[in-house]
């Protein structure tokens, strides 16, 4: 280790949701909506998340703020155990860990006025009362580019992008250190969603802020993100730097995602990878390797479907779960020298964990 903890560190974290059935509500079977994950956050890093809809990734960034109670796992927020937390400790943690939702309207209170909206966190955890959570309100709205005086309006009064940046004062009203973003640009206009991600970006930089960025569209996050992890069925099968995983992908999954993003130029051609049959249900996952029913890799063989890959490092800071990627033999100190690449504690040490 090079002796920096990291923010938050999650080792073998799961969540099922029973599924019952008769008049008894017997549990009959399980979705396995989070299957052991295992990945660290870095202090003032942006961890990407992407992968279909119904991977993981919400299910995953909610039990790691306990809005949904993990089925098993650890969750360690700088060096303490969340899922040991009574309820006095976890209200303390709320200051410092923190979600923007991807629904800029449910997720606000339509009865309350945005500036009670932004004042509620001051009021719960005593930051300021009277004047004084008055003014930090409207300090709030102005650094989201929002106008003091909208304080007194209702969220209905609002456009999609200016509830988002409401969403994200509130957020940042507690002063976090850890922001779980849910989708937050995927319901905006595209000039918005850039609006709203350079906000993330200058918020981050002038408050030391963390980032678990979750995202559907590839291109926002290869533009904030630091590293980015692909869920697939519940699983990370692959986790990288934003530049090894958008210039070399190893999983064949991320190899069909990154084929789909569009192209800006009209006169490039672009070969797609279309993925064949359906995503397997949670409820049920294939043997072996999750994604081996719908793999294109060309090595694909009976393994596949027997040997449950672990999340191995195939490169300096590239780990994927694909028993058809052989991990490299080149040592930290000839990739240092060719590349001048980071060691591997800077972003994911899993070594011990899948050892």
């Amino acid at each position: 280790m090079n002796g920096t903890e990291p923010l938050v560190s999650v080792r073998n974290l799961k969540k099922e949701f029973p599924i019952r059935k008769g008049i008894l509500s017997r549990q009959v079977g399980a979705v396995k909506a989070v299957n052991d994950v295992s990945f660290d956050v870095a202090r003032g890093e942006t961890l990407g998340v992407v992968g279909e809809s119904g991977c993981g990734k919400t299910t995953t960034g909610r039990s790691i703020l306990r809005l949904i109670e993990p089925t098993s796992g650890e969750i360690r927020f700088e060096g303490r155990d969340v899922r040991a937390m009574g309820t006095s400790e976890l209200r303390a943690l709320r200051r410092e860990m923190q979600i923007i939702f991807q629904d800029p309207v449910s997720s606000l209170n339509p009865r309350m006025a945005v500036g009670a909206i932004i004042r509620e966190g001051l009021t719960i955890h005593k930051l300021a009362e009277g004047a004084a959570a008055d003014a930090r309100v409207r300090q709030l709205l102005q650094e989201v580019g929002l106008r003091p005086e909208y304080s007194n309006r209702y969220p209905h009064e609002f456009s999609g992008g200016q509830r988002q940046r409401i969403g994200i004062a509130r957020a940042l009203s507690v002063e976090p250190k850890f922001i779980v973003c849910d989708e937050p640009v995927s319901a905006l206009d595209v000039s918005v969603q850039a609006q709203v991600i350079n906000l993330l970006e200058d918020l981050q930089r002038d408050h030391d802020l963390t980032y678990m960025f979750i995202a559907h569209d590839l291109s926002v996050v290869e533009h904030i993100a630091d590293r980015v992890a692909v869920m697939y069925l519940g699983k990370i099968v692959e986790l990288a730097t934003v530049e090894d995983l958008y210039s070399t992908p190893l999983m064949p999954y991320t190899q069909a995602l990154l084929s789909a993003v569009p192209v800006a130029d009209p006169h490039a051609r672009k070969e797609r990878i279309i993925l064949q049959g359906d995503v397997p249900s949670p409820a049920n996952p294939p043997s072996g390797c999750v994604f081996h029913p719908r793999c294109h890799h060309p090595a694909k063989d009976a393994a596949c479907a027997a040997i449950v890959p672990p999340l191995e490092e195939k490169t300096p800071g590239h780990f994927a779960a694909c028993i058809k990627q052989p991990p490299t033999t080149v040592s930290w100190e000839q990739q240092k020298e060719a590349g001048g690449v980071h060691p591997p504690e800077r972003y994911l040490p899993l070594a011990a964990v899948h050892a």
